[in-house]
């Protein structure tokens, strides 16, 4: 039986790479920071979501260690048996308190926590109305759901109205945005989105995983930045980007939500509790986080030179303020080959194409880093520059 299924697999793995849409996966034999070795030599890193550069901190790595030490490597159980240490309650509770939730749950990966929450919490007689740009993730949690579904174009308030009009005979609706939109770099309008939530009667959910750690004050992310975090209903994150790097993932909520979600959540309730190494370590990161002011305005700094840099050089960003900053080349195989050419100049990007972004609207991925340096950027500027009068050439 295989052999006919193998010969289908493969004519499928061919179509993707005559499509220029193969994705390689680059082995990097260093921590991850901002240069990393790879087979052809040490890079700039300029495609990790290490926004303030904790992925490899000193002190970071150092309670990651004590962890090993105290709690074990890891707790062959799912909460609910006998997974819960007190780290995990105490990152918890950390967690609740940075984001100016009331509880949070924490989960494998944040995959898993957008998995485990419409199914849980709405069923045939709701309704979802979700941003058209939304994560994977969020799209694979209600697709697992059974409340009816209304997805409203990107950031268009309008057409958001207009779907809660259609929902209005739900008993329960739930608006989904993420926070920031991880292929563009934009941000979404969430005082406009609770507004109508407001009027409609509806929750708000807000997947913040590209904010959090350096977006709006204290680095509270984009319920912060636009001052509605008491009008959120549940936030989502994860712990893998600006928050040490590693893996996790979290819904912090409304008590009740965070309560039921302990009793029903599949993902919570049939995965093994997150690795007690990177619960301590996240709790030295919200330690660091609490003094990184520094590290956000050195963000901050990067993004805009990059960004201004690029823009003189001619080449088209999508605009905004965000350390995500998306160079536009459309061309699916022609964004896989400036990767390519970026990468034999020492800089290591990726080029996002088709199925990740529309197609057409292949892009390399620029991600800034508060452990870049002015000459970092600078040298990526003129690789930029070169490879693309090597394609020209």
């Amino acid at each position: 039986m295989y052999a006919n299924v193998r010969d289908d697999l493969q004519k499928t793995l061919d179509e993707i790479k005559e499509a220029g849409l193969f994705k390689p996966e680059r082995v990097i034999s260093t921590p991850q920071s901002a240069s990393v070795s790879v087979p052809s030599g040490d890079v700039l890193n300029f495609c990790a979501n290490n926004y303030l550069g904790l992925a490899d901190h000193p002190e970071v790595v150092a309670a990651a260690k004590d962890a090993l030490d105290r709690w074990g490597y890891g707790m062959a159980s799912v909460r609910f048996i006998c997974g819960t240490q007190d780290v995990h309650k105490e990152l918890e509770s950390r967690l609740s308190a940075f984001l100016g939730q009331q509880d949070t749950i924490l989960y494998s990966s944040c995959f898993d926590a957008n998995g485990g929450v419409f199914e849980t919490l709405l069923d045939g007689e709701d309704a979802v109305i979700s941003d058209a740009l939304n994560h994977a993730s969020i799209i694979d949690g209600i697709r697992l759901s059974k409340a009816a579904r209304y997805r409203y174009a990107n950031r268009d308030m309008a057409d958001l109205e207009a779907k809660l009009k259609e929902a209005s005979g739900a008993r329960r609706r739930l608006i989904v945005t993420d926070g920031v939109f991880s292929m563009d770099g934009y941000i979404a309008p969430l005082r406009d989105i609770c507004d109508l939530a407001d009027r409609y009667d509806a929750m708000v959910m807000v997947d913040d995983s590209h904010a959090v750690g350096f977006t709006g004050p204290g680095g509270a992310g984009t319920p912060a930045l636009h001052g509605v975090s008491d009008r959120v209903d549940i936030i989502t994150g994860t712990l893998g980007k600006a928050l040490g790097g590693a893996s996790g993932g979290y819904v912090a909520a409304r008590a009740e939500i965070v309560a039921l979600l302990r009793q029903r959540s599949r993902p919570y309730l049939f995965s093994n509790s997150l690795a007690p190494v990177i619960a301590a370590a996240s709790l030295k990161v919200l330690d660091l986080l609490e003094s990184a002011g520094d590290l956000r305005d050195k963000l901050a700094a990067n993004t805009t030179l990059f960004r201004t840099r690029m823009t003189e050089e001619g080449f088209e960003i999508l605009p905004g303020e965000h350390p995500i900053a998306p160079v536009m080349i459309g061309d699916a195989a022609e964004a896989g080959r400036m990767a390519e050419l970026l990468l034999e100049r020492g800089v290591y990007v990726i080029g996002f194409s088709y199925p990740v972004v529309p197609m057409g609207a292949a892009r390399i991925r620029v991600q800034l880093s508060a452990a870049h340096s002015t000459e970092d950027i600078e040298k990526t500027v003129a690789a930029f520059v070169d490879a693309r009068a090597s394609m020209k050439g």
